[in-house]
């Protein structure tokens, strides 16, 4: 219940500071009695698509520790705590990176990378992964973890969700201009009516559901970059292999939606709108990579 509240005030409180933007920079006046000022739109779309997506991007971080309750381990209190310091600080050494801070949190096994910068990162992973693997294999999952923030995927994922996100606004109103214009067209009023604000809900749900496929795609190619980022940070492909299968094995922990395009594990019936390829899709990219 603590993450659909989270995820809808969040939501909610993103676009309030934005429509509110839009206000003041007035470019949220493109339904004009002419039409529609497409320059004007074009502008309004840009700045609800990209800055919802950047304003996601920057929240991440906090985001991810409240919805899946991370703690982050300041002082180690443990040998394994300590090994996970060390080892998330080794690999990001190796990537040229500081060390991302590092935090467990309780469910089945899982993992994942977030954050605004490859300076101002996460790295976080599940009391399941580490009772159910030995150290070979969460080091692989480290390891897939820093390859995401050295490839810089949380930015790319936000630069294309903002790109598809303006689309999306930009499309729906004018898709849902033309219907109304042609369902009022022997009517002598001007401006908009009530289907101009139904059709365009209609069509940005729509082209929503489209542009997601485009999202979740890119998500899923840059998994494999990171299957193959962490074989080449452990100068081996073998413990990236062996988690896989050990992953193929286990129930994969439900990770928040805003974080499950960072998480290790998913692929699923609907292959469309899945943010991760099979298990056994990524096993064999692995073993026949050069």
């Amino acid at each position: 219940m603590k993450r659909v509240m989270l995820f809808l005030v969040t939501n909610m409180a993103v676009m309030l500071v934005l429509s509110i933007s839009a206000r003041v920079l007035g470019i949220d006046r493109f339904l004009t009695g002419n039409g529609l000022n497409m320059g004007m739109l074009l502008a309004f779309a840009g700045l609800i698509g990209f800055g919802g997506s950047f304003v996601s991007l920057l929240m991440s971080k906090a985001m991810a520790k409240w919805s899946t309750g991370a703690q982050v381990i300041k002082h180690p209190r443990n040998q394994d705590e300590a090994w996970l310091l060390d080892t998330v600080g080794r690999l990001a050494a190796k990537a040229g990176l500081p060390r991302p801070e590092v935090a467990i949190f309780e469910g089945a096994p899982n993992a994942f990378a977030t954050g605004p910068s490859k300076t101002n990162s996460l790295v976080a992973v599940s009391t399941g992964l580490l009772q159910s693997m030995n150290r070979r294999q969460v080091e692989a999952v480290l390891a897939h973890e820093i390859a995401h923030i050295a490839n810089g995927d949380m930015v790319t994922l936000t630069l294309i969700q903002g790109v598809v996100n303006t689309f999306v606004i930009f499309l729906s109103r004018v898709a849902a201009y033309a219907v109304d214009s042609f369902l009022r067209r022997d009517q002598e009023s001007s401006g908009p009516g009530l289907g101009y604000w139904v059709t365009s809900i209609v069509f940005e749900i729509l082209f929503g559901v489209l542009a997601s496929i485009v999202v979740l795609y890119f998500s899923r190619r840059r998994e494999y970059r990171a299957d193959s980022g962490a074989a080449e940070l452990l100068g081996d492909r073998t413990p990236m292999i062996d988690a896989l299968r050990s992953l193929a094995g286990l129930q994969p922990g439900a990770l928040p939606k805003e974080m499950a395009a960072s998480g290790i594990t998913g692929g699923g019936i609907m292959a469309l709108f899945s943010s991760h390829p099979p298990l056994a899709s990524r096993i064999a990219a692995l073993q026949t990579a050069r």
